[in-house]
């Protein structure tokens, strides 16, 4: 269901997962692959950090989506936080909207993903290979996804901050259990939340490279 709402290059839209309707913004400037933001928090999407990179991915020609998994009530509660089965359900509701929408039907899809949406963007990514192409993490949780690391199959990205050394660790644990294409890139002089001058754009850049390099390639 289409909100009545838009911008030149992006509009508003809610999808059905299961009994709720989860709001998101999807941009589309001449797609050549679609990357779905998986945003654990009830209002992720409007975050000014995340609308910069979905601009630099929509200036490479990727599409992007970015989708809030939890209404900001459910956002409140704790154990929905850490609910990663229920987060990869509605990434993959997500998911399926997407591919049956008809400017971006064919498409690879990749995912960008935080904190715990990195555990359910990689579930999600083992759940459903044919149609995930990348998936690319900062600052994320990967060790949550536990027995679904190894059955990733899309080429993943992990980044983490340089004094970030609990991230790091976490980080560190989950790409020894990932079997397919993978990098870690420890961005220099970035804290957990990449706000040091600088370093949010090193993410952008990183993300947007890796986004074009296996998404535009599988779909070409």
């Amino acid at each position: 269901m289409e909100r009545a709402q838009r911008s030149d290059a992006e509009r508003q839209v809610e999808v059905k997962a299961g009994q709720v309707l989860l709001p998101g913004i999807l941009g589309l400037p001449g797609p050549r692959g679609v990357v779905v933001f998986a945003h654990r928090n009830g209002n992720g999407r409007l975050n000014p950090r995340n609308a910069m990179v979905a601009r630099m991915l929509q200036e490479g020609g990727l599409a992007t989506f970015r989708v809030d998994l939890l209404l900001p009530d459910e956002a409140q509660v704790l154990h929905n936080i850490f609910d990663i089965h229920l987060l990869a359900d509605r990434l993959l509701a997500a998911t399926e909207w997407v591919m049956q929408q008809q400017e971006t039907r064919g498409l690879r899809i990749g995912y960008m993903s935080t904190s715990n949406g990195t555990a359910a963007a990689l579930q999600a990514a083992a759940r459903l290979p044919e149609a995930v192409g990348a998936v690319v993490s900062r600052g994320g949780r990967p060790d949550l996804a536990r027995t679904f690391l190894p059955q990733v199959k899309a080429p993943t990205l992990l980044l983490v901050g340089e004094n970030d050394p609990a991230a790091t660790e976490q980080n560190q644990k989950a790409y020894q259990q990932l079997a397919c294409l993978k990098e870690m890139i420890i961005v220099p002089g970035a804290s957990h939340l990449f706000e040091e001058p600088g370093t949010f754009d090193q993410v952008a850049v990183h993300a947007r490279a890796w986004f074009l390099r296996y998404l535009v390639q599988e779909s070409a």
